[in-house]
């Protein structure tokens, strides 16, 4: 009968990784854990601990900083697969799994399955014909090399990916591979992962490709599989359950989804809520379970469509999540720098990019050209961004995979950071205090529309006294509204001071807020 080694990679939440590592290990099938090296030393040694006396379990002897779109993905798959192939010598399929996933079957319904046909189980569609990729990058993602995080290094991303298209610096797709796509969660034979390590020591110029190609997660193992494997013995499908909504975000399940995702033709679901401990826990009892009958109406995709498609021509049976209470999440972080002097905060939010994790977007809701993902067309205007805050700010945390994301704020729009602040998420505000010259002002009047290139200087002199009024009275709105975790980053502060109130907002260690605080020429106009 088949034996499973899951590859679990993962970065957050170690009781719930602790909890998934038990439950797939119980009825003796296998996992091998990747934990992200940008994850706390603390929480992955609190699950080695935990999982120490499980003769099941075993975990990458090497642990990769992950981001997303990149290479590092692939290096901890493979760690975790190299680890399960030592450690498990009696394995006979590795299925590729995340912290988000769960069993919605039993574990003997799903040997039983495994057991019914010799093959692999991933999507593998050609890259260039198919249709796979709907927006955005296509071959760009081959041709020219990708050394930058897209999330977490946006600016020199998109430099490298336009400096290599003026210059004519493309690349060769390697001449004996059909380049393939299709979704990371597989589920693939013993043999199949043997050739694949066998294949990489072999052919490091294909590591060396995919290394600087763009979402390798999404081409390494599908275009080596269909190269290594007969044709059928390849089922070009998924045997992971998730859905995608037309703004690109995974679907989420929540407790009162189980039925519905029993019924699917699927092994695993993906992506749980982290709040769903309910479904958690019944999910868990299946696959321990002896039940091996299942109604499989497979209906979920189609269901989705259909709601969702009422709500588009307001027939839905309830309203839209936006026009309702909403929250960001509990679990969730949003960080806003406030300041007047938007050059200073960008400065500062480059800064932070390039020293921390943490994704960071400018004033999104002050200029209309603030560089964002396509969400659907909700992020298509400054009102549409506004109305719909809420919603957008969910779905900037999904599209970055971060609990964590600074936002930039005009010190005027205090009304904005009065309803995040109301959510049940954390919110942090750090304010910027800066000195405004007359000729700063006079340029700021001219930027807003208060005065023109011909405003005489009588006029802009009578002009400023408001306008510099008006600054520190947003900031006073501020003061007064008395938001929780509100600190102050002051031109006129030491480098001591501000490097604390960094320290503070960010959560950072003291080396990190003060080279944020020394950051060459933050205030310079």
């Amino acid at each position: 009968m088949a034996t499973i080694a899951f590859i679990l990679l993962c970065h957050k939440d170690p009781d719930a990784i602790i909890q998934q590592a038990r439950q797939l290990t119980a009825v003796g099938d296998c996992i091998s854990i990747h934990f992200d090296a940008r994850a706390p030393r603390a929480s992955y040694d609190q699950i080695v601990s935990a999982l120490a006396g499980n003769r099941n379990v075993t975990f990458a002897k090497r642990r990769v900083k992950c981001g997303w779109g990149e290479w590092s993905l692939v290096d901890a798959t493979l760690a975790a697969v190299e680890a399960a192939v030592e450690a498990f010598a009696e394995v006979t399929h590795f299925y590729m799994v995340s912290g988000d996933c769960l069993a919605i079957k039993s574990a003997q319904f799903t040997h039983a399955f495994l057991d019914r046909k010799d093959c692999d189980y991933i999507e593998s569609f050609d890259f260039f014909t198919s249709d796979w990729i709907r927006t955005g990058f296509k071959e760009e993602r081959l041709i020219y090399r990708h050394w930058f995080n897209e999330r977490t290094q946006k600016r020199r991303f998109y430099w490298s990916f336009w400096a290599q298209r003026r210059l004519g610096l493309t690349r060769a797709v390697p001449a004996d591979l059909q380049v393939m796509i299709g979704s990371q969660w597989w589920c693939l034979r013993r043999e199949t992962i043997e050739a694949i390590l066998e294949f990489i020591q072999e052919r490091p110029d294909v590591v060396r490709f995919f290394r600087t190609t763009w979402i390798p997660d999404e081409t390494f193992f599908q275009t080596l599989v269909r190269h290594l494997v007969p044709r059928d013995q390849i089922e070009t499908r998924t045997l992971t359950f998730l859905m995608f909504s037309d703004y690109g975000m995974p679907i989420t399940f929540y407790n009162d989804h189980y039925d519905l995702l029993i019924s699917q033709d699927a092994l695993f679901a993906r992506k749980i809520s982290p709040e769903a401990s309910v479904l958690k826990e019944r999910l868990g009892a299946l696959y321990a379970s002896d039940q091996t009958e299942f109604q499989i109406s497979n209906e979920g995709r189609n269901l989705f469509r259909f709601l969702t498609g009422r709500g588009r021509i307001g027939r839905r049976f309830a309203d839209r999540f936006w026009e309702t209470e909403s929250t960001l999440g509990r679990h969730r972080e949003l960080l806003i720098v406030a300041c007047k002097k938007w050059h200073v905060a960008k400065r500062l939010l480059e800064a932070i990019e390039t020293q921390t994790d943490i994704p960071t977007v400018a004033y999104l809701f002050n200029e209309e050209n603030t560089v964002l993902p396509d969400l659907g067309g909700i992020q298509a205007s400054l009102e549409k961004r506004t109305r719909h805050r809420r919603a957008l700010m969910r779905m900037l945390f999904e599209y970055f995979a971060s609990d964590r994301l600074v936002i930039c704020l005009d010190t005027a729009m205090l009304d904005l950071m009065e309803d995040f602040f109301s959510d049940r998420s954390t919110v942090r505000l750090l304010e910027i205090e800066c000195e405004f010259s007359d000729e700063y002002l006079a340029g700021h009047a001219r930027r807003v529309g208060l005065a023109g290139e011909r405003t005489s200087q009588a006029a802009l002199r009578q002009l400023l006294p408001t306008i510099r009024q008006d600054v520190l009275f947003e900031s006073d709105r501020i003061r007064d509204a008395e938001f929780e975790n509100h600190e102050r980053l002051d031109e006129r502060a030491s480098v001591e001071e501000n490097a604390r109130a960094l320290r503070r907002f960010l959560l950072v260690d003291d080396d990190t807020a003060r080279s944020l605080a020394e950051t060459p020429h933050l205030f310079v106009d």
